[in-house]
């Protein structure tokens, strides 16, 4: 069963966290010092927030996954609808372990369709290796032409150009 998925970036977390909390009438599934997650039932999603965007509002969209088939036809239905997608495979990011892919829509908006295999005790274990994965998610929205530069933050959260983000 896919379950929906919203990333924001917020300039607050402790302010948000509580905000959201009275909304969902329930408290983070987890919280860590830049980000806090809701596994919510009803309505069936995943809300997450962090403090790692260059900007405050919608960072992507989503659908997690039970299962490596739901994500397999996830794919399949990206690719035959001839979308560009970018094939993470097995990522590590927003303190998970996961499989996942995205697809960018005509505006512009990142979509990323994963399975979680794991939690992790780490935002981002590349961020811990000194690799250009590192800098992954404190930036703004992918966009099209979006290609980082050698040293540049990597666009958060989706495909920029065919460039490979490690994050969210």
């Amino acid at each position: 069963m896919k379950r929906f998925h919203v990333h924001m970036h917020v300039s607050d977390l402790s302010q948000s966290i509580a905000f959201y909390s009275r909304l969902f009438a329930a408290q983070p599934t987890r919280v860590e010092t830049d980000y806090a997650k809701w596994m919510l039932d009803d309505p069936r999603v995943n809300f997450a927030i962090s403090t790692r965007g260059a900007k405050t509002g919608l960072d992507h969209l989503g659908f997690q996954v039970d299962d490596a088939d739901e994500l397999a036809e996830l794919k399949a239905r990206a690719e035959a609808a001839d979308m560009a997608l970018l094939d993470e495979g097995a990522t590590t990011c927003c303190y998970a372990r996961s499989d996942k892919h995205w697809v960018t829509d005509p505006e512009g908006i990142a979509w990323e369709h994963f399975h979680t295999l794991g939690n992790i005790p780490l935002f981002n274990e590349a961020a811990t290796s000194g690799s250009a994965a590192a800098a992954c998610c404190p930036t703004d929205a992918p966009t099209a032409s979006a290609v980082p530069a050698p040293g540049d933050k990597a666009p958060c959260c989706g495909p920029a150009a065919g460039s490979p983000t490690k994050c969210c």
